[in-house]
């Protein structure tokens, strides 16, 4: 069980580093709003920050 764990928390933190280092620090405060709305069953918290990576993912390539 302690193994699962360990290999969850490098997946997550690894996952945030990617979102941290394509997308900025807008990136990880959207990843974080989502996670945290999700967790403590805010609606609210979720959606804003689904559609903040919803649209940094959406942005026209340059």
């Amino acid at each position: 069980m302690p193994v699962l764990a360990l290999v969850s928390t490098v997946c997550v933190l690894a996952f945030e580093q990617i979102v941290q280092w394509r997308y900025g620090t807008a990136g990880i405060i959207g990843l974080l709003l989502l996670i945290t709305g999700i967790k403590a069953k805010r609606p609210s918290l979720s959606s804003v920050g689904a559609v903040m990576l919803a649209l940094m993912v959406a942005r026209p390539a340059l």
